[in-house]
């Protein structure tokens, strides 16, 4: 199939989605800006040529599993490159499709998607680029057993939704934690809970970012958005501008140190 055929299928099914509502954006307001011309082509750019990659991967060393990022904010200012990740498989049909958790409209809930990479990347995105890192090939399976399962792959998903969620409490969960959480339990068939799911994180080392929010600025986040909250956070922390969440950047890091996945690649127009 060329690239020009699907350049243009992609184009079309595009039109058609932005003919609908969104269902959800990942930390986005249903009142955001609409997509432009440009924006869409650039996505599905993206999109190609990240599948590509991937499939390129596959090739070479059978992986069907990779944990990939977008950056769709720019969050230079707390030092980090990307905003929101999932997890991308390999189709038996071929295509690569990516399931992740994106928060209903600013709203203070969320939901699991199984999207296509011209959908995953279909956002207006701060920078064009894609990061993904390659799971080892001793979690490839475990984790396409998981990710493929309707019923196992939804277990640890938690409704409430905080953009800035703490790590180690349960009572509201994020896009990025969501996807952490998630393989553990597919490292560890025997995790039944988010509670099992985040000490297990925590015996294999996993350390959250530091973000350094001052009291005005949280207090300015809580009020005037539903999809923000400081409520989970150890007061001790909180009260020091210590917010620590679970970000791209902290997850491909720790997956690197602890072996295992391969280091992040990147790919960028």
């Amino acid at each position: 199939m060329s690239a020009k055929f699907f350049h243009s299928l992609t184009v079309l099914a595009t039109v058609a989605l932005l003919a609908a509502a969104p269902a959800a954006h990942a930390g986005r307001s249903c009142d955001a800006k609409p997509l432009n011309a440009q924006s869409i082509t650039q996505g599905m750019s993206l999109a190609q040529r990240t599948s590509e990659a991937l499939d390129a991967e596959n090739a070479r060393s059978g992986a069907r599993v990779v944990v990939l990022g977008r950056a769709g904010q720019d969050l230079s200012k707390y030092h980090l490159r990307y905003s929101h990740l999932g997890w991308a498989y390999k189709t038996p049909e071929g295509p690569w499709r990516v399931l992740h958790k994106l928060n209903q409209c600013g709203s203070s809930t969320a939901a699991l998607y199984r999207q296509g990479l011209g959908e995953f990347f279909l956002d207006d995105l701060w920078r064009a680029e894609a990061v993904w890192a390659v799971p080892t090939p001793a979690l490839q399976g475990p984790l396409l057993t998981l990710l493929t399962d309707p019923q196992r792959s939804v277990r640890l998903n938690a409704r409430p939704y905080n953009l800035v969620s703490y790590p180690w409490s349960t009572r509201y969960q994020q896009s990025n934690q969501w996807a952490l959480e998630t393989l553990a339990s597919a490292v560890e068939p025997g995790i039944a809970n988010r509670e099992q799911a985040q000490a297990w994180l925590k015996f294999k080392g996993y350390q959250p970012s530091v973000l350094r929010i001052g009291a005005l600025t949280r207090l300015g986040g809580r009020l005037s958005s539903a999809n923000i909250a400081f409520d989970d956070h150890p007061n001790a922390k909180r009260f020091a501008d210590r917010i620590e969440t679970v970000t791209v950047d902290s997850v491909l890091d720790w997956l690197t140190r602890s072996g295992m996945a391969s280091s992040p690649q990147t790919l960028g127009l």
